[in-house]
């Protein structure tokens, strides 16, 4: 077998990556790679050499924009981000760190004179602060437990600390003559969050900030310490929003635990005021996810995303405002059918930016307060970040199938301008795929949008291998996002056209489209599927011999799905993290609101003191008519009209989604006797993080696929 040597830094071969590294009292820096392919395409070693452009935050006088770029050493087996500067025109950039480890949540502060950020001490992350240069670098937090993100007030005379305390009972709480024993002792439900257990949980604690050393902090729920702020597994510093006058602040939190925190969305946004220590429920009664906080200018009025019904994580996303001095809640996004991703309020507190999936991509739109909406920025791409200015520019950051991240900076008059070229040169010396949309009808007679990706130098009179690719979430929009495991860019530069429908279940089409699926999982989304593939199969340059099929998580499920009820279509599968046993499923995942509402079809209505079970979406429910035909629709079932090829692949980290759903469906494939694969990771959960993982992920991909859709190219396997 002729392996290239995956320690790449090591390498001095064409094409590979030498890294030059800076030692350091703490270790190596990893630097940019020296990168110069081989072959001129789009390859595994190009995507590895990428930089990586993450959290623009523009300076309060918009003077400058600071940013971090990380990139991955490959014999270290992790990436590293520092910190640039840059004028807004893209001129004047600065690198202002160079560490062994990465600077996170990092924001202006002083006015812009100082940037705070977070740095690991002794593998805690602790708060430290520099001069705008980079200059003066000092450590001003010292907390026990670390600090998982930190919000400055808007004077500068206090802070908020998000650091955690302890939940659950171990060993040594029961039995302190056992200290060596390992066990967890559980006495209810939401005792796990997608890749670990759940110990301890994150709380709010505020303090006191002279320039030079945070002090006093509080727990300003140190009565609530069953409830967590922010939300896990993802809730972060947005979680929070300080009022412009420094004097109180909103936080989010889902004050729940047990059986009602495992099946309810229903968190609330809590007013609290530091001089009285009160806090005050702002959005009692609204029944699903109230997140994202954000003062007006002025302080005279709250922003927020809300969500409608109890139990549906993917609702959607509504923007709200609060008058706080009326107490008039009003829903801006009434007449706008489609969810809001993130948003900023403009300086001068007239108007709202947003992003929002619409059509495919995700444009920059604009709202007064009177819900007039406006485009801002739009095109065959994603913007991932809004920041409006004092004159009427918009910092953000974009990416399509084609690039990753780079910023941007859109004129008052709509001229959109690049500022930042991370991965410019890189990308410019390599032939790239081509995307194009298309419209397939499917067969309830919708008109649906599929993203088609060609190989570089694509002659249509050629025929291609060809893979459908099937989305996760399973409320999550195939835009022009940029993924760096499941790259369509990457894909199709291995000579395979890509094909990418927005089936049914899928933002950015209207509320309808969108929530069509729930309930209805091995439903008209397959046929969305299908319908994509067989419209394709019409095109000459498509070789119906050679489809595969592909996904993760939902997609995961869709390919075992698929393997069991595709009439021939594909001759090759391949499934990460996906569900298996719909049964198993809904007694394995952690967070019983997502099987409830997708796999049962509807919110749990029950009071808040019920003592009835809230198990409506269970399988044993014979009730639910809605629940019984989806179960009766696993894809275990199908296993005896498995008659392809299929590759599963799982982290065993994985909660949300166990190991054992892979396991079971590739003992399944072997019992049929259908050639199958499964690649299990120790140390990866959902996704496929770390970076020799990653490679060896994409690796194992392509040989899979390669094997049985390129029946003239011999593969690692065969050699």
């Amino acid at each position: 077998m002729n392996l290239r040597n995956m320690l790449l830094c090591a390498g001095a071969a064409a094409g590979m990556m030498a890294c030059t590294e800076a030692k350091t009292d703490e270790g190596p820096i990893i630097e940019k790679p020296d990168f110069h392919s081989s072959t001129g395409i789009f390859d595994i070693d190009a995507l590895e050499a990428l930089g990586r452009v993450s959290a623009v935050q523009v300076s309060p006088d918009g003077s400058r924009v600071l940013f971090g770029i990380s990139y991955e050493s490959i014999e270290q087996n992790k990436s590293n981000a520092d910190l640039y500067t840059m004028a807004p025109d893209g001129s004047d950039l600065k690198r202002i760190t160079r560490t062994a480890s990465s600077e996170g949540n990092f924001c202006w502060i002083d006015g812009g004179k100082r940037i705070a950020f977070t740095y690991p001490v002794d593998g805690k992350p602790q708060v430290f602060v520099m001069e705008a240069d980079g200059s003066g670098r000092k450590q001003v937090s010292d907390v026990e437990k670390g600090v998982e993100g930190f919000l400055f007030s808007p004077d500068g005379s206090k802070v908020l600390i998000v650091s955690t305390v302890k939940y659950s009972r171990d060993a040594a709480d029961l039995y302190p003559d056992l200290p060596k024993a390992t066990g967890r002792v559980i006495d209810d439900m939401m005792y796990k969050h997608w890749d670990e257990w759940v110990t301890e949980i994150p709380h709010p604690f505020i303090g006191s900030f002279d320039g030079n050393k945070i002090g006093g902090l509080e727990d300003i729920m140190a009565d609530e310490l069953r409830f967590e702020s922010p939300m896990k597994p993802f809730g972060g510093i947005e979680s929070f929003a300080w009022a412009p006058d420094s004097k109180s602040i909103v936080y989010t939190s889902r004050k729940k635990e047990g059986m009602a925190y495992a099946v309810s969305t229903n968190s609330d946004l809590y007013l609290y005021n530091i001089e009285e220590k009160s806090t005050r429920n702002l959005t009692e009664g609204m029944m699903g996810y109230d997140t994202n906080p954000a003062f007006s200018p002025d302080g005279s009025t709250l922003a927020w995303l809300s969500m409608e019904r109890d139990g549906y994580e993917s609702d959607k996303n509504r923007l709200f405002t609060l008058d706080l001095a009326t107490g008039t809640k009003t829903d801006l996004t009434a007449d706008w059918d489609y969810a809001v991703e993130q948003f900023a309020w403009a300086p001068d507190g007239r108007e709202i930016y947003f992003l929002s999936y619409r059509d495919g991509v995700m444009p920059i739109f604009k709202m007064g307060l009177d819900r007039t909406v406006s485009v801002v920025a739009q095109g065959e791409c994603d913007y991932a970040s809004v920041a409006p200015q004092a004159d009427g520019s918009v910092i953000a950051l974009r990416h399509s199938m084609l690039y990753p991240n780079e910023i941007f900076n859109i004129a008052p008059d709509g001229d959109v301008k690049q500022i930042s070229e991370v991965n410019t040169e890189l990308l410019s010396s390599l032939k790239m795929p081509t995307v194009e949309r298309r419209t397939v009808r499917t067969t309830d007679g919708k008109d649906m949008l599929v993203w088609t990706v060609f190989p570089q130098d694509f002659d249509s009179t050629k025929t291609y291998p060809s893979l459908l690719y099937c989305q996760g979430g399973p409320q999550q929009a195939v835009s022009q996002f940029w993924s760096y495991r499941w790259n369509f860019a990457l894909m199709a530069s291995n000579g395979y056209v890509i094909i990418a429908p927005n089936r049914r279940g899928l933002p950015g089409f209207g509320t309808e489209w969108n929530e069509q699926i729930s309930g209805d999982y091995p439903g008209q989304n397959m046929r969305d599927y299908l319908a994509a593939v067989d419209d394709m199969k019409k095109e000459s340059y498509i070789d119906p011999a050679r489809i595969g099929a592909t996904g993760a998580s939902y997609g995961g499920f869709s390919v075992y799905w698929l393997a069991g009820n595709h009439d021939k279509r594909f001759a090759a599968l391949l499934a990460h993290a996906g569900i298996f046993n719909m049964e198993a499923q809904y007694l394995e995942t952690e967070e019983m609101w997502f099987a409830n509402w997708d796999m049962g079809g509807g919110a749990w209505n029950a009071p808040k003191d019920a003592t009835e079970a809230p198990d409506y979406g269970a399988f044993w429910r014979k009730d639910n008519a809605t629940a019984q035909r989806t179960f009766a629709m696993s894809p275990h079932r199908f296993v005896d009209k498995w008659d392809t090829p299929i590759m599963m692949s799982h982290g065993e980290f994985d909660y949300r989604i166990l190991s054992s759903q892979g396991e079971m469906a590739f003992n399944a494939a072997k019992l049929r006797g259908i050639p199958a694969e499964m690649v299990i990771f120790p140390d990866e959960n959902h996704w496929i993080l770390k970076p020799q993982n990653a490679i060896m992920w994409q690796r194992l991909f392509f040989r899979w696929f390669d094997r049985w859709l390129k029946p003239e190219a011999k593969t690692e396997a065969e050699k």
